[in-house]
């Protein structure tokens, strides 16, 4: 069954479904991946490092469970407040406070800093699992993304090396993933707040951001020389990349 494209369904759904995973991921002006881009900007950073950050700062400075987690609900009520005055779709706006608002309510109900950090637990082996059975599957998610934001498609599926590209620049993210677990868990473990909530930070967006820079060179098609180009007929706007516009 093919659409009106002339694109076989299966492919136009996945195509749909690549341009939502990659909605947050950019392209620099010389079509590199923009990192700032990718992971929200500046206000993006802020937004997602800072709540955490004063819920940690606070907590060593009073040693109190409550107060700590009104400062990280508070600033990211703020942070929300501003982008639905500035118009931004309710979602996006609503999505950082709920997070952070979700982590506190853990904090308190266990009457320990330590709650704040669980709900990212659960998160982590959620996405990494998801990550690593699209590999098991041979349909990477990363292939996905990068292959939508490359003007690949899925075009990507019919080339062993390039499909193992994918694979390779997913299992980065599977990495990351496990590596908070398997270094967070333990501090959590052994009731290491400060500890605990430092790793929360340090591998958060920075390492996000680290794997997604370098899956994206890891999976870079080869470059094609000029007599390659001039005999495809198929390429029609050179290797210029497709202009589009991925947390916890």
């Amino acid at each position: 069954m093919t659409n009106s494209n002339g694109q076989p369904e299966k492919h136009a759904q996945l195509n749909q479904v690549a341009q939502r995973l990659a909605g947050r991921t950019a392209l620099n002006a010389s079509g590199g991946l923009d990192l700032m881009a990718s992971v929200g900007g500046l206000r993006g950073i802020a937004e997602a490092t800072v709540p955490a950050l004063v819920f940690l700062l606070t907590f060593i400075t009073t040693a109190d469970v409550i107060v700590s987690a009104l400062w990280a609900v508070g600033l990211a009520a703020v942070a929300s407040l501003l982008r639905l005055l500035q118009k931004q779709p309710l979602t996006q706006a609503l999505a950082g406070v709920f997070g952070v608002a979700v982590s506190a309510a853990m904090a308190l109900m266990q009457d320990d800093a330590r709650g704040y950090y669980v709900i990212g637990f659960y998160v982590s082996a959620a996405y990494g699992l998801v990550f690593l059975v699209s590999v098991l599957i041979k349909w990477p998610l990363m292939g996905l993304i990068y292959g939508w934001i490359r003007g690949e498609g899925v075009t990507w599926k019919k080339d062993l090396v390039r499909c193992r590209k994918y694979q390779i620049a997913t299992l980065l993210m599977v990495l990351v993933f496990g590596s908070r677990l398997a270094i967070q868990l333990p501090l959590y473990w052994v009731n290491d707040v400060v500890a605990l909530g430092t790793a929360r930070l340090v591998m958060g967006v920075p390492l996000y951001a680290l794997a997604l820079w370098f899956g994206w060179l890891v999976s870079r098609p080869a470059p094609l020389c000029s007599t390659q180009l001039e005999s495809d007929p198929d390429n029609e706007q050179g290797t210029d990349a497709a202009e589009i516009d991925p947390r916890m």
